[in-house]
């Protein structure tokens, strides 16, 4: 029953009004595989249970999380103010948008990349400048530059890529920031970083401290396989997240969370041994469809882009008849997970039929 006879008569910003919402990936029926929101698929170790069951639920979690960033912080061999934690790496991202961007001034990202980008930036009151990745789906980061004015606060560079797979090289990105204005807030976006096994790929870990305004973002939620608990941190100068955390909700990383991620930061190489594993996954899966026809970049994350163009649809419900629930993103291709081994076989039988279909390629492909 709607209580309300009518709309209520506030004002709201139309550039809000307007804005679609953030969508998850759809949720898969029982007989299907859900690849559609790059989730870990392995179950939660007993030992990461066992660290959650010992947190309060009575008690606010420490609001700074003090102890997981002490721990993160021997890891990277930096400061503890250097480290900040967050509900997910997306929140960081969010509170250094606030921080920095507002009315008048602009944010430079790739697209296609992380859904999240243009809406964290639009609800600052900023504008989104989306600079089209390259025919390889690689950023183009000599248009991301011409891109950037006096007015650009923040440039945003996903590596790997979500939803393309492809990754920037270490001498792409020392190249940019040797041209990137000093005053502009470079954010490296990892949330897959340690999917990534080729050592020409830039890492943070290994640019930490040389460059005053990169920042680094990871998160526990897709190596890790925490994604249900909402932690991911950044690293970078303790300026820049005192700024970020005075834009933050305060409390929102839970004691769970934070237990949690303590436990798997304890048990790292372990986490690491399922990471290779579904490293192995996708690179069986990137050749097959290789070899099958496809023209797919070469992955870097958890995942592989098909990208299928105006077949994307077409070729969504031919993955969807086969027991594939995918993410799509119409009329430019679709994100796949690696997943659970079972999932392999259903996914090349439906990725082979839309092969045989001739909708593996953008329709002005043919």
């Amino acid at each position: 029953m709607n209580l309300f006879e009518s709309e209520p008569a506030i004002h709201i910003r139309e550039e809000i009004r307007t804005l679609p919402a953030y969508k998850q990936g759809r949720p898969a029926p029982a007989d299907a595989f859900k690849l559609s929101s790059n989730e870990n698929p392995y179950p939660t170790p007993d030992w990461v249970t066992e660290a959650i069951s010992e947190a309060s639920v009575v008690r606010y979690p420490e609001s700074t999380s003090r102890v997981v960033r002490d721990a993160l912080a021997r890891q990277w061999g930096c400061d503890t103010d250097e480290v900040i934690v967050g509900a997910g790496s997306v929140s960081i991202l969010y509170q250094l948008i606030q921080a920095t961007s507002g009315p008048g001034d602009n944010v430079v990202f790739a697209w296609r990349s992380f859904e999240a980008y243009p809406w964290i930036t639009t609800v600052a009151g900023a504008e989104a400048r989306r600079i089209p990745n390259l025919p390889d789906h690689r950023h183009d980061l000599e248009a991301m530059l011409r891109a950037i004015d006096d007015r650009t606060r923040v440039v945003i560079l996903c590596t790997p890529n979500n939803p393309t797979g492809a990754a920037i090289t270490t001498v792409e990105f020392e190249s940019f920031m040797e041209r990137v204005p000093a005053g502009v807030l470079v954010i490296l976006d990892e949330a897959y970083a340690e999917f990534s096994n080729d050592p020409d790929i830039v890492c943070g870990k290994k640019q930490k401290g040389k460059y005053p305004q990169v920042v680094t973002l990871r998160t526990f939620s897709k190596a890790y396989g925490l994604a249900g608990l909402r932690i991911g941190y950044g690293i970078g100068h303790h300026a820049i997240f005192q700024a970020a955390t005075a834009t933050a909700i305060p409390m929102v990383v839970t004691e769970q969370a934070q237990r949690a991620a303590l436990a798997v930061l304890a048990r790292n190489d372990e986490a690491m041994e399922i990471v290779r594993e579904i490293c192995d996954r996708r690179d069986r899966v990137w050749a097959a469809l290789v070899e099958q026809g496809w023209d797919v970049p070469k992955p870097h994350g958890n995942f592989v882009w098909l990208p299928t163009g105006d077949h994307t649809a077409a070729a969504d419900a031919i993955l969807d008849e086969g027991g594939v629930i995918a993410r799509v993103f119409a009329h430019e291709g679709i994100r796949v997970t690696i997943a659970e081994e079972d999932s392999v076989s259903p996914l090349l039988a439906a990725t082979s039929r839309i092969v045989a279909a001739n909708l593996h390629r953008p329709a002005s492909d043919g």
